[in-house]
């Protein structure tokens, strides 16, 4: 018998332990968001609650406008998702399929500006978005998060890996640099294209930052500003911050199940060449 399968039981445990410990956590928010205040810290933890409080789920949406901060944030991050989507791509194929002087250094000199802490940017941007009259709306985030140097080294990695050959033989075909990019390149980069909406959804979706530094009128807050109002300064309302953190989980698990036949494609196929 092959080693490697006497073997499997004894790795499928741990992993499936280590599957359950990473869970752990969401279940207890779960079983938190059925709660009282009192119960949420109770110990021993009583993870069925013996009285659900559903209602939970319908005081959010009528304490705060909740609903309003939902739709903010859908709105927020899929214009965001396919702009990122949209430029990453395009500055992608530049780098990696398109020979122009200095490309190498261009590219290097651009992903070297993710070293660089968000922090010491912040005043910068917020002064230029407030010179340009952007502050209060949201199209300053939309702007500054539609480019990410993430995006195009993970974009980059996998378009080297489609062989030059087939680039070459499109455009003695005739088709432009922009037919390539739309009739080629896209069509067999889903897989990288699946894992890019996946860490951009999932990183403007629980931003919170951004929001709170561009956005003070209440209907332009986004969801997780939302969940903030629950903390008062002398108290905070657990049980509803667990109701409403299970509510703003759905569309993430949404997207990731959706994007998830792509995800380990796309991430195993971008590390192939340097």
């Amino acid at each position: 018998m092959n080693p490697m399968k006497k073997m499997r039981p004894y790795l499928i445990i741990p992993l499936i332990a280590s599957s359950l410990l990473m869970l752990l956590p969401f279940v207890w928010m779960l079983s938190a968001s059925l709660k009282t205040n009192v119960q949420v810290f109770q110990f021993p933890i009583q993870w069925i609650p013996k009285d659900p409080q559903w209602k939970n789920y319908l005081t959010i949406w009528t304490k705060i406008n909740f609903g309003r901060y939902y739709f903010n944030t859908i709105k927020l991050t899929v214009i965001i998702t396919l702009l990122q989507l949209l430029t990453c791509s395009l500055a992608a194929y530049a780098f990696a399929k398109l020979k122009f002087p200095e490309r190498n250094g261009l590219f290097v000199a651009y992903i070297a500006t993710m070293i660089i802490p968000f922090q010491v940017v912040m005043i910068p941007q917020f002064i230029l978005m407030r010179n340009l009259g952007l502050v209060n709306k949201h199209l300053a985030l939309i702007l500054l998060q539609a480019f990410s140097p993430f995006g195009v080294f993970l974009m980059r990695q996998f378009y080297l890996s489609i062989p030059d050959e087939l680039i070459e033989a499109a455009r003695i075909d005739g088709l432009s640099e922009f037919g390539i990019y739309t009739k080629i390149m896209l069509p067999l980069s889903k897989p990288a294209l699946a894992s890019l909406t996946i860490f951009t959804f999932v990183f403007v979706w629980n931003d919170f930052l951004g929001p709170l530094i561009y956005l003070h009128s209440g209907d332009l807050r986004t969801i997780q500003l939302g969940i903030r109002m629950f903390i008062s300064q002398y108290s905070a309302e657990y049980a509803l911050i667990m109701a409403a953190s299970v509510c703003s989980l759905i569309p993430v698990l949404i997207v990731f199940l959706a994007c998830q036949k792509y995800f380990v494609e796309g991430i195993s196929l971008t590390g192939l060449k340097g």
